[in-house]
């Protein structure tokens, strides 16, 4: 249910806090995922793990590749709505030498089979800044549609930034699968 030929998804656990610590505070990392860059201390990333653990609206998944056996970035679904059977996905892909070689779609995939299939979701939406084309493009070729922007809503680099909204329903997943 939570592997693909090449990578797989583990539960999030509070061990996992030095690593994420370090993408945290990779501002090549967060600059095109995170709306806050900042510096972290160890102690500040293990309590925003440790409320992730507790949330009742949150599931993540550490992403490991199965070559190498190494934990390349964090996958999550936030804002889980039981009644209105939605969820918001997060991704990111901390380890910049994986970049390119989709790990995050194929990431993204399984939780959208699990979430859709298992779950019995019926919305993912997403939130991506208008500069992270890569990313963008990513989305559409799972089926993800734009939904509408936020216009100027983001401050990054001394200047203004979109923020797109994007969405794929269950029954587009089931006519693209």
């Amino acid at each position: 249910m939570f592997e693909t030929n090449q990578i797989k998804l583990r539960k999030l656990e509070i061990s996992d806090a030095k690593i994420y610590h370090q993408w945290r505070n990779d501002i090549d990392v967060m600059s095109s995922t995170s709306p806050e860059l900042d510096q972290f201390t160890l102690e500040e990333t293990e309590s925003f793990i440790k409320g992730i653990l507790v949330s009742e609206t949150s599931r993540s998944y550490m992403i490991v590749t199965k070559d190498d056996n190494k934990t390349v970035g964090i996958i999550s679904l936030i804002n889980i709505n039981r009644k209105d059977q939605s969820a918001e996905c997060i991704i990111d892909i901390g380890e910049k030498e994986k970049w390119g070689q989709k790990i995050g779609q194929n990431s993204l995939k399984l939780l959208m089979n699990t979430a859709f299939n298992e779950w019995n979701l019926h919305r993912l939406m997403l939130q991506v800044f208008s500069f992270n084309t890569r990313a963008i493009s990513m989305y559409e070729k799972l089926g993800f549609q734009l939904e509408g922007t936020l216009r100027e809503a983001f401050y990054r680099g001394g200047m203004w930034h979109d923020i797109k909204i994007m969405s794929i329903l269950k029954s587009e997943y089931q006519k693209k699968s």
